[in-house]
């Protein structure tokens, strides 16, 4: 298809004149320097004495010409009063046709080019095309109902920092969103640009390389989530490598469980970390978990300042010799209702196992399929530990508990060692036969037989909610936690709860008459005193700097460790150095640490706390009191930690894709190829997964870090 010369040449002008408000005023300068040109021409052409004229009276001779451009009356006010000059009907028609241009130059032309210019800015503005920012600020990449939990973060750290968001959507529909959230104080330090975030014409305009942190959220609904937001770290990483500034951090979301997992275990971001700039893989759902398993908070999104804390799933401490057991209860298999299960099995471990194991049970209608799914993503711990599963979705009601040891590859002291279990039900939860279960479940409760807990995690927020209200009387009586999966706000449940907390004086009161006729009574809250919401998008990122923190010291300590003897480097050693001397030692063993070992560190830093509660319930202490926190631990309290220890490194193991190894794989079968088998862990085959009673000297680096939980506390609490 052929264009018409004389259509391209409009086209280039157009294009030309569109691009940017300079190119604007450079078209308006050469239109004014051929009007100035064109008055000149005019005036000698008109055959009037005018340069003379300028001479006599002192003028420029530029200055006439552009005077007759601007001033209708210019001919009059200086030209036809002066005894220096004749005028005949020629320059009355110059000077007419000059102010006729100089009125469509100057009154059609620049005050439409300056009148252009404010809108274009304004609406560049709006659209977020300009960019202020250039050093210092925080970048968010997409933009999702997430966005608010990572702006509030952000905030959390620096009231006065500046973030900039990166997105491809209509910027002012998400600056109106914004403003349901934050201030209009706190919006003024939120930029919101318009651009794609693996475009590096856009990391250019932004100063990617000036941020302080990068956060690459994306947008959750669209199906590629996870594989833009890769190639948006891999568009990053490239244009790093060419700068001399970098961020800090870069935070990459992902949707996907499986994605994320991948990224526990697999160096695939090695070239950010070869830059320097720390990589933090973030899930949305496995983030929720440690914050209601971890961190034990979450926040009321219209009132930042008002933070509510989860109760612990364990109830007053668990101590070596208890028969009862946890117990979390996952309705539905969904992405939260499995990555809560997958959390709660590397954190809760307990100096009562694996005697007594912590039970995790999916109910759902659909569990004798989910549960191959789930076995399958984690055959490695199936191998080693077997599992339960019955129907209850059928009559008769009584149906017997079926053990599944068909994965099972070993055997007897090899086999069954772990100290969690999963549980698979099939059933509607609504059903009689379910409904009677989570009875009897609440009723051990109340008999100190398990700590019981519900997570009510189906993907419907109004099936969640109907449940939560419609438990057995058991659930409520017995004051069982009721966790309500919420999409968005937690403002009912949260209100339904303080609603119906009673406290002192006001507390309910409960009686019954015992056999012997007698009144017992005892003070209770109102029914849905112990609900929680979890799971809200808008309040979903919570970073947990303390958990990182304890992390990196606890690889210290390994790294600095000597591995003949088995030894740390000592508490009066450590206490000698200066501290900054050790997070900046302990920073830099981070930075080199391979994924999997970080998240092994991680893990071990996320149940630093419950360590500390259990030793408060060995001493006979109240749950809460830290009074003692720092005190040296006694040689039976150290071995107890020490076997806790190990059976959470089991677990931990396992679930991140290691395997136990076979017979012929087995270095403590053939102590004489130690050399060369000790080489299969590079393969996630690890040797150490086994019973604690069957470690080799091993076991007492067990011992040695239980001894420096107290040490790692105080360093990291201060």
């Amino acid at each position: 298809m052929r264009i018409k010369r004389k259509r391209i040449l409009w086209l280039k002008f157009d294009r030309l004149l569109s691009k940017s408000l300079l190119r604007q005023f450079a078209i308006l300068g050469a239109v004014l320097v051929v009007a100035l040109g064109l008055s000149y021409l005019m005036l000698s052409w008109s055959g009037t004495q005018w340069k003379e004229f300028c001479d006599a009276e002192h003028l420029n001779k530029y200055l006439l010409p552009l005077y007759l451009l601007t001033d209708s009356n210019a001919l009059n006010n200086l030209y036809m009063g002066s005894d220096n000059t004749h005028v005949h009907g020629w320059m009355l028609i110059a000077s007419s046709l000059i102010f006729l241009f100089g009125a469509f130059v100057f009154n059609g032309i620049i005050i439409g080019v300056i009148t252009n210019s404010i809108e274009r800015r304004v609406n560049s503005h709006k659209e977020g095309r300009i960019h202020y920012l250039k050093s210092g600020h925080y970048i968010i990449m997409g933009y999702d109902e997430m966005v608010p939990s990572f702006i509030s973060h952000i905030f959390d750290k620096d009231k006065d920092a500046y973030i900039l968001i990166l997105t491809a959507k209509e910027t002012m529909s998400i600056k109106e969103q914004l403003l349901k959230s934050f201030s209009d104080k706190q919006m003024e330090r939120v930029i919101i640009n318009y651009g794609h975030r693996i475009s590096t014409e856009a990391f250019k305009d932004i100063y990617l390389e000036a941020a302080e942190e990068v956060f690459v959220v994306g947008n959750h609904s669209n199906p590629a989530h996870d594989a833009i937001n890769v190639e948006c770290v891999d568009s990053i990483s490239r244009y790093l490598k060419d700068q001399r500034q970098k961020p800090v951090r870069i935070t990459c979301v992902f949707k996907d469980l499986d994605t994320y997992a991948a990224f526990k275990t697999s160096e695939i971001f090695g070239d950010v970390k070869n830059l320097g700039v720390e990589f933090v893989p973030y899930n949305f759902y496995t983030g929720w978990a440690k914050q209601v398993f971890v961190k034990r908070l979450y926040r009321d999104f219209d009132n930042p300042g008002t933070e509510y804390r989860y109760p612990l799933v364990y109830g007053k401490g668990i101590v070596p010799d208890d028969e009862k057991y946890v117990h979390l209860v996952f309705v539905g298999t969904t992405n939260f209702a499995v990555a809560f299960a997958m959390e709660a099995a590397y954190v809760l471990h307990f100096p009562n196992g694996p005697k007594v194991k912590t039970i995790i049970t999916f109910i759902d209608v659909n569990a004798d399929k989910e549960k191959d799914e789930f076995i399958t993503r984690n055959r490695h711990f199936f191998e080693v530990q077997a599992y339960t599963y019955r129907d209850l979705s059928a009559e008769p009601k009584d149906v017997s508990e079926y053990i599944g040891k068909e994965y099972l590859k070993f055997t007897g002291e090899d086999a069954n060692f772990l100290d969690v279990e999963f549980e698979f039900i099939k059933g509607d939860v609504f059903s009689k036969n379910v409904q009677d279960v989570i009875s009897s479940w609440a009723e051990e409760h109340s008999e100190g037989k398990q700590c019981f807990s519900i997570f009510l995690a189906l993907a419907d927020q109004r099936q969640n909610f109907v449940m939560g209200m419609n438990m057995p009387d058991e659930v409520y009586n017995n004051e069982i936690p009721v966790f309500i999966r919420q999409n968005r706000s937690d403002n009912f449940v949260t209100n339904l709860r303080n609603a119906d907390m009673r406290r002192g004086d006001k507390k309910l009161i409960y009686s019954v008459v015992t056999k012997d006729d007698v009144v017992e009574s005892k003070k209770s809250d109102a029914r849905y005193a112990h609900i929680y919401p979890f799971g809200m998008n808008e309040t979903a990122f919570s970073a947990d700097d303390h958990s990182l923190k304890r992390a990196k010291l606890i690889n210290y300590l390994y790294e600095t460790a000597d591995y003949e003897t088995y030894k740390f480097q000592g508490i009066p050693v450590l206490d000698a150095i200066p501290e900054d001397k050790i997070w900046e030692e302990a920073n830099s063993c981070w930075q080199k640490l391979s994924v999997a070992l970080k998240w092994s560190n991680l893990y071990n830093s996320y149940t630093m706390r419950t360590k500390q509660r259990t030793l408060r319930a060995m001493r006979g202490l109240d749950i809460d009191d830290e009074s003692h926190d720092y005190d040296t631990l006694s040689e039976y309290e150290l071995e107890q930690l020490a076997i806790v220890e190990h059976n959470r490194w089991n677990v931990e193991k396992l679930l991140m894709g290691f395997r136990k190894p076979r017979k012929d794989e087995d270095m403590y079968e053939h102590e004489e190829f130690a050399d060369s088998l000790k080489k299969n862990k590079d393969l996630f085959i690890h040797h150490d997964i086994r019973p604690f009673s069957q470690l080799d000297t091993i076991k007492k680096l067990d011992y040695e870090f239980s001894r420096y939980i107290p040490w790692i506390m105080k360093m990291t609490e201060k």
